[in-house]
């Protein structure tokens, strides 16, 4: 899909040992790293996989300095791929009404990563700016999906969750909802007792760099305790990017 000036390239998955490369990565780190698990989880053959893989796009950027190894994932779901599979993943979790009854052209980001080595670098730039590349090929309006604080006390992250709620919830238009059942309200503390500086330092950098973008948060967060995180759902609406954001996200952003 696109070659970098460097070692990196960033392509879709093309074939089986594609897919188990991407699912070994996302082992490597959702599963080793921070303590996830799941019913479809390989623990022998180290991969971590459900029952969404063959419905999704698998977004791969591989590393020519090292025999063109997978080094980062992003997971993508265009609405008529969902039709296919009969939801969206985070369907699970959130009431997507909004959203689906928009008439607008929706796509799900997930299960994005990248190898520890690679973080805060070159690595993040490339894989933007190939998702930026698929955006613009299909014609995404509004992009969405569930993003993650490692952990499952709520109590240790009522600053972040906070500051979310109060300064970065969506527009009601866009504004997914924690499916009831799950509910985990945000607004743990009100706005004048919230330390921003502090919060923002528990924010995960794929999460600010959705917020830089002009991205927006649902409402309510959503325990998965069997990934060990705390979930919350990201949206952004292509059409509110600012010319300058348009720029950044066309040309990918280091995260």
């Amino acid at each position: 899909m696109s070659k970098g000036q460097d070692q990196f390239s960033v392509r879709l998955a093309g074939s089986d040992a594609d897919l188990r490369a991407a699912q070994r990565l996302r082992y490597e780190v959702f599963v080793e790293e921070l303590g996830g698990d799941g019913p479809m989880v390989d623990h022998d053959a180290r991969l971590e996989q459900d029952r969404f893989d063959p419905f999704f796009d698998h977004l791969i950027l591989t590393d020519g300095a090292k025999d063109d190894a997978v080094v980062g994932v992003y997971r993508l779901l265009r609405d008529d791929q969902a039709r296919q599979m009969g939801q969206f993943y985070s369907e699970d979790e959130y009431d997507l009404t909004p959203l689906k009854q928009s008439g607008r052209r929706l796509m799900e980001l997930g299960r994005s990563c990248l190898a520890p080595s690679y973080r805060g670098g070159a690595a993040m730039f490339h894989l933007w700016n190939g998702l930026a590349r698929y955006v613009i090929e299909n014609e995404i309006e509004i992009l969405f999906g569930v993003a993650s604080f490692h952990g499952t006390d709520v109590e240790a992250l009522a600053q972040p969750l906070s500051l979310l709620h109060h300064r970065h919830l969506a527009p009601e238009g866009l504004r997914v909802r924690t499916q009831a059942a799950h509910y985990q309200r945000m607004d743990l503390l009100a706005e004048d007792r919230i330390d921003r500086r502090a919060a923002m330092l528990q924010v995960p950098a794929l999460i600010k760099a959705y917020l830089r973008l002009g991205g927006y948060v649902g409402d309510g967060a959503y325990i998965d305790h069997a990934f060990n995180t705390t979930d919350i759902c990201l949206v952004m609406d292509t059409e509110r990017l600012s010319e300058t954001q348009k720029n950044i996200y066309s040309k990918g952003i280091t995260a």
